[in-house]
């Protein structure tokens, strides 16, 4: 235990400790640093800036997390009933995405989405239409959303699938003799048999949605005036280091972030664990 203690010290404690140390601190251009407790965080819960990035992340949260689960879900069942020619190809299909960098995913759509260079352009001149740039017509959150569904669908897929490998086949004969159809098995044998994996996957996607930043990194070049330095939590704490040098204003950010995470996430968890009486 002891070289994994160190490790562990090394690369997660001392970097939460650090922050958490340069949060309670301000540094100004009269004055130099100085200790100021809790005021960090104070400006933090009175920021509007900050606030409108977590609403983002939020409704990002609220909506584009069960549509990719659900398709997740209904791709691994589809694998897992046996009646799917060639599931072999579709499931090295599906979970390929995952392998693409999300930088590289992230340019590849903002490539695709773009009406002058990109394929909604060439979809406009084979047909005479006007479809708009998603990212600059103010859909960026919903091209945002896609893109992540892209890029997940098959990592939760996984998931989903290997849980209901381990599912006895005993009990879908011992339902079919009863006289179960196969709507019958998945709400009664499969979903309360992968509950314990639906709960990991969200947790999992509500700890991603909460961490957004490469997507709306990368397309920010693309639309500016849409996609702003504090468009995320996490963005918005990259720009207030690294342009702003407010590093501990930004540490301030990373930790309610990371606190508020883990709320979120354990809710979840007993939630999705509790056992109905």
């Amino acid at each position: 235990m002891g070289p994994f203690m160190v490790i562990f010290t090394l690369v997660f404690l001392a970097p939460i400790a650090y922050s958490i140390y340069i949060s309670l601190f301000r540094t100004q251009l009269i004055g130099g640093t100085s200790f100021v407790g809790f005021d960090n965080y104070v400006t933090a819960f009175q920021d509007p800036q900050f606030w409108s990035g977590v609403s983002r992340v939020a409704l990002l949260l609220l909506v584009q997390v069960p549509i990719m689960l659900g398709i997740a879900l209904l791709v691994a069942l589809a694998i897992d009933s046996g009646r799917l020619y060639g599931k072999s190809f579709f499931r090295i299909s599906i979970f390929m995405p995952y392998a693409v960098p999300a930088v590289v995913a992230a340019l590849m759509w903002g490539f695709m989405y773009g009406t002058r260079f990109g394929l909604i352009g060439n979809i406009n001149d084979a047909f005479g239409t006007s479809i708009p740039d998603p990212i600059s017509s103010g859909f960026v959150l919903a091209a945002i959303g896609n893109i992540v569904t892209w890029e997940f669908v098959g990592y939760n897929m996984l998931i989903f699938f290997a849980a209901l490998r381990t599912v006895p086949h005993s009990l879908y004969e011992a339902a079919e003799i009863d006289g179960a159809g196969q709507w019958r098995i998945i709400s009664a044998i499969k979903l309360p048999a992968i509950r314990g994996a639906l709960v990991i996957a969200t947790i999992f996607s509500i700890i991603g949605s909460f961490q957004l930043f490469n997507e709306p990194s990368i397309l920010q070049s693309l639309s500016p005036n849409y996609i702003t330095t504090y468009f995320t939590p996490n963005l918005y704490a990259y720009s207030l280091s690294f342009s702003g040098q407010q590093y501990n204003y930004a540490a301030t950010i990373a930790i309610i972030m990371g606190v508020l995470t883990m709320l979120v996430a354990y809710v979840v968890q007993l939630r999705g664990m509790r056992k109905e009486v």
